[in-house]
């Protein structure tokens, strides 16, 4: 029920023909330690519900050479560069869920309204995760901006029997024109993906790397701390912002397969050698044990106890747009 068509093509070194797995290690899908985990829970405390006002409406674009980013909420971030707006794993509905009655319901408004938002040109989607492919919240950009879709491959064919069309569904490591002077990389990730019971890591999951004359920008979407770090890095040279996500991570046992720690998401800072990162993925959707202020509060203190100089590094505000400054990504 639920799941969505695999992707169908011939066998590469993280994909067997039938089966997407993790660079360097197979899928880590474990039934067994996901019961061990459902049934021994221990959730930290969240609020039922925060009511917050929306933040002030971003610009309609930025010019060359500058980079904004203005955070919405979950992964769901807004990029303005060179003219060209991005939006990664766009989320705007009230639960992460097929069904609009059932599963995990924000627990806080969007931080940006929808009609806030500038004109979309490019939309990125991770994986095929519900907080991450969110359907009516691309209807309605699809409806309204007919922005460029990327994704992971396995994507498109869902994405168009849902009505949702001009995407592209890439490979890992694959360039793709999406501006004049813009491209976009897709990179690896260490995660998994499925959306019912049949189509278990049937589509890709990804990071992008968007560059332009504003400089590169990272978005990881899902991913556990791993070497792909380093080679994103060794690929893809400076990154002027790294959007890295540290919720969902408790219990740690169970959770580093799929997602970082507050403090593997500054590791990850210093192996990307980004010269400013912001914190995502915390703060909207009950999906694992960790109390709704326990990351960002875990990354604060591991920055207070850093050695100088302290790293980029900044959990934002819901609704918050910040300009990032160019500076060396080499720490």
């Amino acid at each position: 029920m639920f799941s969505t068509p695999r992707h169908q093509g011939p066998p590469t070194d993280h994909f067997d023909g039938g089966r997407f797995r993790n660079a360097g290690g197979g899928s880590p899908t474990a039934w067994r330690d996901f019961l061990r985990w459902r049934l021994t829970a221990d959730p930290g405390p969240w609020r039922g519900w925060t009511e917050a006002p929306p933040g002030p409406p971003p610009p309609r674009s930025v010019g060359p050479g500058a980079l904004r980013a203005t955070f919405v909420n979950h992964a769901t971030v807004l990029l303005q560069m060179d003219g060209l707006n991005v939006l990664t794993d766009p989320i705007w509905s009230d639960r992460c869920s097929p069904l609009s009655f059932v599963g995990p319901r924000r627990r806080r408004p969007p931080g940006i309204r929808f009609e806030d938002l500038p004109p979309i040109d490019v939309v990125l989607i991770s994986h095929n995760h519900y907080d991450h492919l969110d359907l009516p919240t691309l209807r309605l950009l699809a409806d309204r901006d007919h922005p460029q879709i990327l994704a992971g491959l396995g994507n498109r064919e869902f994405l168009e029997s849902e009505g949702i069309g001009k995407s592209r569904d890439l490979d890992w490591w694959i360039e793709v024109d999406v501006a004049p002077g813009i491209r976009v990389q897709s990179v690896p990730a260490q995660h998994f993906s499925g959306r019912g019971l049949c189509d278990r890591d049937g589509s890709l999951w990804m990071g992008f790397v968007i560059r332009g004359s504003s400089g590169s920008v990272y978005f990881a979407g899902d991913t556990a701390f791993g070497p792909h770090f380093e080679e994103i890095r060794r690929r893809c040279g400076p990154l002027r912002l790294a959007l890295l996500p540290i919720g969902a991570f408790q219990p740690e046992w169970f959770m580093s397969r799929y997602h970082m720690s507050p403090e593997q998401a500054l590791d990850a800072h210093r192996s990307l050698g980004a010269g400013s990162s912001m914190a995502v993925h915390f703060g909207t959707f009950r999906l694992a044990d960790d109390g709704e202020e326990l990351p960002a509060r875990r990354i604060r203190e591991a920055l207070a106890a850093h050695p100088e100089p302290k790293p980029r590094f900044w959990v934002p505000e819901f609704g918050e747009g910040r300009d990032i400054l160019p500076d060396s990504a080499t720490l």
